[in-house]
């Protein structure tokens, strides 16, 4: 794994070993010499990773963290604070800033590379997520939203089989986050998989002889219901081969043995704080991708779903030798509701019809609205005559039943649906549709409200 590197540091010779240990991991390393010449530097470059110092003239490397994570354009890049001082109350300081995570220096070759991986790794998922997510606010799928910064009620898992510094670490944390301890590690990847709601933090402790905590991890690692949540080990101060071990593996964050307060509450805010910034880009992408396939009135799928969905189902019946059929549903006199009783009356039609058709058909049913007053209902594993009982039970329920379009006011609404069953091998999407359309031109002409099937 390769990425972009900013070293800030107001020593030459501090930037330069540096420069040369990252250089020689092949590392693309961009350096800065005082706080103004990184906020610069990050704006031009744009880097993967910052190693920043906190002592230096002028701007010094806490208020330049301060500005980085205070700017939404800059505010994902992982920022590494690299420090002389090694007191629990400056790291605080650093972590409370919005810092990422501390290495002291001389700085531990070993540590630096392991620790640079394991954020980069972080980043480019969130880069990837931002991405997806700022192309469906640019084409108007989905509205951008602030970054929730709240780390505020935390819903956090706490694994440690040892009650009495399980309840210490409890009682640190319940000041501002809602925890729930578990002593059986067996039951961890189950309970974080189902919790609802999910938990945005899981601590494990290492200084177990019960249990494994790497093997924990990488269970929590492996399952995709556990797979991005973010996890902070306990471990002890002379346990580095697997604390290295931890990190490569994908553990989000540690604390050294014994336990600082702050540092831990500054520790769980920064991990929280993070999960909701990538869980609410992940929502953003979620919500495109539904609405790129979903029709905005009626809640169905719509034609770029049924054309890409509908082509694999017919290659996969065909195949198979399995029937499939289609309904090409419209609505009759459609023009005069909307003439008669206004847009909004047309609208409540389209929105109970879509209610209808779904209370009518089964769950395996895929039904879309493909245009207008236009549906089509694709209905997987049968034939002609059971298509058509189902096309006619539906039929019926609107015809039978009024629409509501008002308090006090409704109006009746009849069908025409056109029925089309699955070809032989050479059938095609086009062709398939076609036959559908043709059928319910029929039934059209024919005095509507009315099913008529397609020619085999």
């Amino acid at each position: 794994m390769t990425a972009r590197v900013l070293v800030v540091d107001d020593i030459l010779a501090n930037v330069r070993l540096l420069e040369a240990k990252l250089s020689a991991e092949y590392f693309e390393v961009v350096t800065a010499m005082n706080g103004l010449d990184a906020l610069e530097a990050i704006h031009r470059t744009k880097p993967d990773i910052i190693l920043l110092d906190v002592m230096m003239p002028g701007i010094d490397g806490i208020e330049v963290c301060k500005r980085i994570k205070a700017n939404p354009a800059t505010q994902h890049i992982p920022v590494v604070m690299v420090t002389a001082l090694d007191q629990p109350e400056d790291r605080v300081r650093g972590l409370e800033a919005g810092a990422d995570d501390f290495l002291t220096k001389p700085v531990n070759d070993i540590s630096l590379f392991c620790r640079i991986k394991s954020l980069v790794r972080l980043k480019m998922l969130t880069d990837e997520l931002r991405i997806r997510a700022e192309t469906g606010d640019v084409v108007g799928l989905v509205a951008k939203s602030a970054v929730q910064q709240s780390d505020h009620h935390g819903n956090v898992l706490l694994v440690d089989t040892k009650s009495s510094s399980a309840d210490r670490v409890s009682g640190f944390l319940s000041e501002k986050h809602n925890v729930h301890h578990v002593s059986d590690p067996a039951q961890v990847v189950e309970i974080a998989a189902n919790a609802n709601p999910p938990f945005e933090l899981i601590v494990i402790s290492l200084d177990e002889t019960k249990f494994d905590g790497l093997r924990l991890c990488s269970q929590l690692r492996s399952f995709e219901g556990t797979r991005q949540t973010p996890i902070l080990i306990l471990v002890d101060q002379d346990d580095q081969p697997r604390l290295l071990r931890a990190l490569d593996m994908g553990v989000n964050d540690y604390l050294m043995r014994p336990i600082d307060q702050q540092e831990l509450m500054a520790r769980v805010a920064t991990q929280v704080k993070r999960w909701r910034y990538t869980e609410q880009l992940r929502m953003n992408v979620k919500t495109s991708i539904e609405l790129a396939i979903t029709d905005s009135l009626t809640g169905l799928n719509n034609r770029r779903y049924l054309e890409s969905h509908l082509g694999h189902l017919i290659e996969h019946f065909i195949n198979r030798g399995k029937p499939l059929s289609i309904l090409a549903i419209d609505v009759d006199f459609f023009k005069q509701i909307n003439d008669t009783y206004g847009h909004d009356a047309g609208d409540r039609v389209l929105q109970e019809l879509a209610a209808r058709i779904k209370t009518s058909t089964r769950t395996i049913d895929l039904c879309c609205r493909t245009g207008g007053e236009e549906f089509v209902l694709v209905l997987p594993n049968t034939g002609s005559d059971a298509a058509e009982n189902t096309a006619q039970r539906l039929r019926k329920s609107v015809a039978n039943k009024p629409f509501l379009i008002g308090p006090q006011q409704s109006v009746s609404v009849t069908v025409s649906i056109g029925l089309a069953g699955l070809g032989s091998a050479t059938d095609t999407l086009d062709l398939f549709m076609k036959r559908a359309d043709s059928a319910l031109y029929t039934a059209k002409r024919e005095g509507r409200n009315r099913v008529v099937q397609a020619a085999a």
